[in-house]
């Protein structure tokens, strides 16, 4: 799946004020996700080395957010469940890691 520019500053945003309203840092998210710091941000950037990484970091998001009573802010792009894009790897996705 290929986004437009628009689209990609928009799916930018929205993981990065995710990130934001989780209050945890790089290098806790990161260790959560088993990758570096960089590489992270490199995810929130959408600048990726897997096209799962960007759902992978929504899903962490979104349930740390549950797990703080918060609502994570609506995606406009990352939407639905995974599994029903078939260029995607549910099997990486639901491993919840970017290594």
């Amino acid at each position: 799946m290929s986004l437009t520019a628009m689209e990609k500053r928009a799916t930018k945003r929205e993981l990065q004020e995710n990130f934001e309203l989780s209050g945890l840092s790089l290098a806790q998210a990161a260790a959560d996700l088993q990758t570096t710091p960089a590489y992270l941000q490199q995810v929130l950037d959408l600048n990726v080395r897997h096209i799962e990484d960007p759902w992978i970091v929504r899903n962490y998001l979104n349930q740390v957010l549950r797990q703080q009573h918060q609502m994570p802010v609506a995606y406009s792009r990352l939407i639905g469940s995974p599994a029903k894009y078939w260029f995607l790897s549910e099997a990486r996705v639901t491993r919840g890691q970017l290594n």
